[in-house]
């Protein structure tokens, strides 16, 4: 056992990393480097997601001379300022009426545009919910319902939003259509695995290279049950614009990769050897947390991939598959952490902590939580089956029972989840 490493140092060094993860992709830090060249005409705001408040803020402050509006859209609790660009709130992650009304006020704001005229569409994890116009004879509920499928069937972020495109009539480079002939920049905060930019809240202002025919074969392969009207939408022959039919100009302000390497940096910081494993890594969230268990036991047991003390890093967005029976409280993060607690079985001198960048795992109050070698035998001693709460899909109610919930509130960014798994000790690497 190593005595260097306590409980304390462990989870407070860990929590410092993903502090540091997540102000890595702070708007304020990186939008007025990415601004493209001030228009002759007006300059029209619009954007959906976690991030897009903090981000309209940037370009208010960083632009006091241009002729300036527009309209943004995040989630509920967390708008923040915006000068002259007015922020609205809908629901996350299935919509509401108000994430219909802030899609059409989008709309409008870019009607009647001229060349000399500039719209930047500000995009963030999130916005596909918050930014919801659903495509003739669909209604909102329809398209809650369709949400609500997407969400609990195991697609993966990339597959439910090539289904969202197609069923919008706003998603999918609408948008950007709608805009003709303003000049149309589009301003990208990633949570997407591989940072495709046309992914990212469903691409309203970039050409669209799914098909309506990919959407069906998704919907197919989960097994979604699709409102009638939404089946008649993907069986009709328009499709959205293409690449080469609307331009395609995008920065990425911030991307999972970025935040990972300032992991990194505050675990050198804190004498630790960093792994990057990847930043887009998908899967079953309780699965994953059985892999990484093996990872570290590789760690600690043969110095591979590195030795200790060593800190695994991942990003990228996990699934939770619920079942039709009933399910309890969690998100990703906590399911994650909780299948990997189980598969390390009270392992000495392992720590971890997960958490999504935005604050919010799932649809809870917490970004996500901590693990240490006593989290099993403290739950024990408080009557906590493990392995019962993760059959539940109930992990929030697990780690809120401990006190190890992570809680930092809206983050006013979204760079999707982040996960490092800290190994204390283990033999030293063969030479």
């Amino acid at each position: 056992m190593n005595t260097d490493w306590t409980d304390l140092r462990a989870r407070t060094a860990l929590r410092k990393i993903f502090d540091a993860a997540v102000a890595s992709c702070d708007p304020k830090l990186t939008i007025a480097r990415a601004l493209p060249a001030k228009p002759k005409g007006r300059c029209i705001v619009v954007g959906a997601g976690k991030a897009s408040a903090a981000m309209a803020a940037g370009i208010d402050a960083a632009w006091p001379d241009v002729d300036l509006s527009g309209v943004v859209v995040t989630r509920h609790g967390h708008a923040v300022p915006a000068g002259r660009i007015e922020v609205l709130e809908a629901s996350h992650p299935v919509p509401d009426d108000s994430s219909k009304a802030a899609a059409l006020r989008m709309l409008r704001a870019v009607e009647g545009l001229s060349a000399d005229d500039l719209v930047i569409a500000l995009m963030s994890g999130g916005g596909s919910a918050l930014m919801t116009l659903p495509a003739f004879p669909m209604t909102l509920a329809d398209k809650q319902a369709v949400n609500r499928a997407l969400l609990a069937c195991g697609a993966t972020i990339a597959e439910m939003n090539v289904v969202r495109k197609h069923l919008s009539a706003i998603k999918g480079g609408r948008l950007a259509l709608a805009a003709r002939p303003a000049r149309v920049t589009t301003l990208v905060i990633s949570d997407i695995p591989g940072d495709d930019p046309a992914a990212i809240g469903s691409g309203p202002s970039l050409p669209d290279r799914s098909t309506k025919a990919e959407a069906r074969e998704i919907v197919r392969r989960f097994a979604i049950d699709l409102p009638e009207a939404a089946r008649l939408v993907l069986e009709q022959a328009d499709e959205t614009p293409k690449p080469g039919e609307i331009d395609a100009d995008v920065r990425i302000l911030a991307a999972p990769s970025l935040a990972l390497e300032a992991a990194a940096g505050a675990a050198r910081d804190a004498g630790l050897n960093p792994i990057i494993l990847g930043d887009a890594i998908e899967g079953e969230a309780r699965e994953l947390g059985t892999v990484m268990a093996g990872i570290a036991r590789s760690v600690a047991g043969h110095a591979q991939p590195a030795p200790a003390p060593a800190l695994l890093l991942s990003g990228g967005e996990t699934t939770v598959t619920i079942g039709r029976g009933p399910a309890g409280r969690g998100g990703r993060n906590t399911e994650f952490l909780l299948g990997l607690v189980i598969a390390l079985s009270g392992t000495s001198d392992i720590w971890a902590i997960a958490g999504d960048s935005d604050g919010i795992d799932g649809t809870e109050d917490a970004a996500g939580a901590l693990i240490g070698p006593d989290t099993l035998k403290r739950a024990a001693a408080r009557g906590l089956d493990a392995r019962a709460y993760l059959a539940a899909h109930d992990s929030y109610t697990f780690f809120d029972r401990l006190g190890d919930l992570v809680r930092t509130g809206p983050t006013l960014t979204n760079v999707n989840d982040i996960r490092a798994v800290l190994i204390a000790s283990g033999k030293p690497a063969m030479r």
